[in-house]
């Protein structure tokens, strides 16, 4: 008589548990989650954003230039179009950063909490920081490729340096958009973006060597302009685009704008840690 083998049940297979993306690509999500939003609104952005480099052309560049030019005879030698496209183009950067920088920051902190949503998963804050300012620079080199272009169209530019502007132009943007990430984890409402609007972007919109040199500013003024992001990337657009670049000046002016970033990265990294993780 065979005794009979008992074969053991089988034991079923793991299955294999995801694992998490690795740390460094962790902001990916996170620079998704904002583009799928952006992707509901894209089509009106981009009509303003046509729109905007449009209106400053037909209205500072040949509008005023025309006065500009005829009673001058330019600014420095240099018809006023060439003059003030460059500065204005560096100003719509500021304009976007900031647009970018406020209401959908504090959103993500107070309103939606999205922010919070995000750290509930393995994203930590260098994620968050990291790819939403990475969705924030999209938008600024978004909107400076089409000020570019339709700038062109209207023979703004006198060399094709202009188009080393391009990188300048998106720091430029980004030395604003790292500092007020910082400074709108601090805010509880939104009346902090009043005071920065009135007080600090349009006084730099209109001060800062955009729309005439500063050379024409008080002397206890300049300084002021000196130490400000949107005067470097005026001044460096400003020598690329007119087609005889001072290319010491230029690496100058990019340092400094990486060096008001990388401060600002610290002090977002700091606010948005203290704002957000008990």
């Amino acid at each position: 008589m065979s005794a009979s083998v008992s074969t053991p049940n089988p034991q079923p297979t793991p299955t294999s548990t995801p694992q998490p993306t690795p740390g460094p690509a962790l902001w990916r999500p996170v620079f998704g989650c904002w583009v799928t939003v952006y992707k509901r609104t894209w089509l009106g952005s981009v009509f303003g954003r046509f729109l905007s480099p449009l209106l400053f052309v037909l209205s500072m560049g040949l509008g005023l230039g025309s006065l500009v030019d005829k009673s001058a005879g330019g600014v420095g030698g240099v018809p006023y179009l060439h003059f003030v496209v460059p500065g204005i183009l560096a100003a719509q950067a500021m304009w976007v950063a900031m647009g970018e920088s406020t209401y959908q920051v504090l959103g993500a902190i107070r309103w939606n909490m999205k922010y919070q949503a995000m750290l509930a998963t393995p994203i930590g804050i260098d994620d968050i920081l990291l790819g939403h300012l990475t969705y924030v620079a999209m938008q600024v080199t978004g909107a400076t490729a089409i000020f570019v272009g339709v700038a062109a169209l209207f023979g703004s530019f006198g060399s094709w340096w202009v188009l080393l502007a391009l990188p300048i132009t998106v720091l430029t943007g980004m030395a604003f958009a790292v500092p007020i990430f910082a400074f709108t984890a601090t805010q509880e409402g939104d009346g902090g973006f009043n005071i920065l609007f009135r007080f600090i972007i349009t006084p730099l919109f209109l001060f800062s060597g955009t729309f005439f040199p500063i050379d024409q500013l008080p002397a206890f003024l300049r300084p002021i302009a000196w130490v400000t992001p949107l005067w470097h990337g005026v001044d460096a657009n400003r020598s690329l685009a007119l087609g005889s670049p001072d290319l010491v000046g230029v690496l100058g002016h990019t340092a400094y704008l990486l060096f008001v970033i990388a401060i600002g990265g610290l002090l977002a990294r700091h606010t948005f840690t203290k704002r957000l993780v008990v």
